[in-house]
């Protein structure tokens, strides 16, 4: 496949799965169908079933992918005040969508290890950042993250939380 026509094909699937949020977002998992889905993304439906092989293949995708680039963003962190800026600078939006594909993961034995991913990664940040109180490092950022999709918390407020001793 020639290059163009490689970039239009990664382009849309991109599209796919951003839309997917989006949907997951605005409605939730069960509003998430190829025609919606196609729909949100401005493409054909049957581009869905093209680059997935499945409606649920592409919202476990979409799982994978968020977890993956929250993974990432997580391990580069440098410091708790980076940390806390972090969580400060979440899209609410976007993170009502990634919890609920959270919970779907929570639902399913099948994506379990995706929820078991994001604990390694969160414990081991803590460690890393806060080896003392690394236990009260990870569950305040959960809870943050949850604030952060829910009613927002600043980068000052964040950090007194991600600061607090046992």
């Amino acid at each position: 496949m020639p290059d163009g026509r490689r970039a239009k094909g990664a382009a849309r699937r991109r599209a796919l799965l951003d839309a997917t949020l989006r949907v997951v977002g605005r409605d939730g998992v069960a509003a998430v169908s190829q025609r919606t889905v196609a729909a949100e993304a401005d493409v054909p439906p049957s581009a869905v079933l093209y680059y997935f092989t499945s409606v649920d293949d592409l919202l476990v995708t979409t799982l994978r992918e968020v977890n993956d680039r929250y993974c990432a963003e997580l391990t580069e962190l440098p410091s708790v005040e980076a940390l806390a800026a972090h969580v400060a600078a979440l899209d609410p939006a976007a993170l009502v969508a990634e919890y609920e594909l959270w919970l779907l993961a929570a639902r399913r034995p099948d994506l379990r290890s995706e929820l078991t991913r994001w604990d390694a990664t969160v414990d081991a940040l803590a460690a890393r950042l806060a080896p003392d109180r690394a236990e009260t490092v990870a569950a305040a950022l959960n809870g943050l993250y949850l604030r952060a999709a829910t009613t927002g918390v600043d980068a000052e407020a964040a950090l007194r939380v991600l600061r607090t001793q046992d």
